[in-house]
């Protein structure tokens, strides 16, 4: 629904300004780290700059991290500095190897958010994975699956869309979806 510039309620909603361009959109210091290269990683990295977020592409591999190509993001191959409760991290590769000691590396950093992407009718491999290698319940639990709004997603646009809507719903304190 449109409605004019000078409305009240546009006066009282400071997310109206903002969406009008009549304020700036407040600097939030908001970090985004996709984990293993792959399409839907670079969707994620490239709409989450346009959300504010500063991106960061994790690939523990040094041969898949030196092909990927330089962008508007770094690439590094373990935890980044300044991994901290500011970030959010996205795995979006469940058949990796390494997604075990991967995530127990991540969840000494203690970030805002953790997820894996993946099926939630299939089994979640984190758990096993982390199991395997002694991590507590409690921590195990810190990892979220599945990401991202149950919109039906299908490609790898679609999919970072879905996942960057239930970051902002969840950093927001929103369930997302269309229930207010």
């Amino acid at each position: 629904m449109a409605h004019s510039q000078d409305t009240p309620s546009q006066e009282a909603d400071p997310a109206c300004a903002v969406a009008h361009g009549d304020v700036p959109s407040p600097a939030a210091e908001r970090t985004l780290v996709a984990v293993f290269a792959s399409p839907v990683a670079g969707y994620l990295l490239r709409y989450g700059a346009d959300l504010g977020y500063r991106g960061i592409l994790m690939e523990p591999d040094p041969e898949r991290a030196a092909a990927v190509a330089p962008g508007a993001f770094e690439v590094v191959t373990g935890p980044a500095a300044g991994l901290d409760d500011t970030a959010d991290v996205v795995i979006t590769d469940h058949h990796r190897q390494e997604l075990g000691t991967v995530l127990l590396g991540l969840l000494a950093y203690r970030p805002r958010w953790i997820g894996v992407m993946g099926n939630p009718r299939h089994p979640a491999p984190h758990v096993a994975a982390l199991t395997g290698l002694g991590v507590p319940g409690e921590d195990i639990a810190r990892v979220h699956r599945p990401v991202g709004l149950n919109i039906g997603s299908r490609t790898p646009p679609e999919i970072a869309i879905a996942t960057l809507a239930g970051l902002i719903a969840d950093r927001n304190e929103r369930p997302g979806g269309f229930a207010f």
